[in-house]
């Protein structure tokens, strides 16, 4: 009826058979085929508006690759759309700015559940209910992410509660927004509760996964920590995203075996 069809996805361009039951979520488009490199006979699909999808295969599974661009309404839209194409199985990659203290620039931060300080999340679960991950995907993150993974900043993992939020400028520059005290105290808030991170579409993807009963989770790369430059102690900034990259495809990998087993 309308815009909504069976045949082909509105927004995504696509349609069943178009896309695997596992698929990486980057939010640029321009990563997309960068990411499909990584997968077997990798091909491009369809394009429209910020999301561009590609599918290969991994140990002889289709896999598929699509953006999502930047927030939670457009990452909610690829997911539902994915959905109906037949995915259930989902791994966000992106980047982030780190929180707590004991993560560095270039550090990976794979998400246990996110912080809800957005909106999208809050047209499918209750305020009361946690954004959360699936916990297969975020245990197949964290053995993919700690085969990649050295003691070294820049080069750990960690596993974690995140921050999502809508509002890009809102971290950045939260002192010039007239709302500056209700954000300024909820990141302090966060930060004392040992928040590792902050990004802006994992709670969306976790939520419309909760919602739909199919599996999520998400790996980030810590771009830089503004409270380690803040307190004083080194940082670097790296903006360097293979690490993360090559750990969801590892991470689909051992999902895969686990599948099939």
């Amino acid at each position: 009826m309308g815009i909504i069809s069976d045949d082909v996805q509105y927004h995504l361009k696509l349609k069943k058979g178009d896309v695997g039951r596992y698929v990486i979520l980057p939010g640029d488009p321009a990563r997309v085929p960068l990411i499909a490199e990584r997968l077997d006979n990798a091909a491009f699909v369809a394009s429209n508006r910020e999301f561009v999808t590609y599918t290969g295969s991994l140990l002889g599974e289709k896999v598929s690759v699509t953006s999502t661009g930047i927030g939670g309404p457009s990452t909610a839209i690829a997911v539902e759309e994915l959905i109906r194409c037949g995915a259930d199985t989902f791994i966000r990659v992106g980047t982030s700015g780190g929180m707590d203290l004991k993560v560095c620039g270039g550090d990976l931060v794979i998400a246990t559940a996110s912080v809800r300080s957005e909106g999208t999340s809050r047209e499918y679960i209750p305020p009361e209910y946690p954004s959360a991950a699936d916990f297969d995907v975020v245990s197949a993150l964290a053995k993919a992410a700690s085969d990649l993974s050295e003691n070294e900043d820049g080069k750990r993992f960690h596993v974690g509660v995140v921050h999502c939020k809508d509002s890009f400028y809102g971290e950045i520059e939260p002192e010039k927004m007239p709302v500056s005290l209700k954000l300024c105290d909820g990141w302090k808030s966060y930060v004392k509760c040992g928040c590792l991170t902050s990004e802006m579409e994992s709670a969306a993807l976790f939520a419309v996964a909760q919602a739909r009963k199919v599996r999520a989770g998400a790996v980030f790369t810590a771009l830089w920590n503004v409270e380690r430059s803040n307190a004083g102690l080194p940082d670097t900034v790296c903006m360097d995203s293979g690490r993360a990259i090559q750990a969801a495809v590892n991470a689909v990998k051992i999902l895969i075996e686990q599948d099939k087993a």
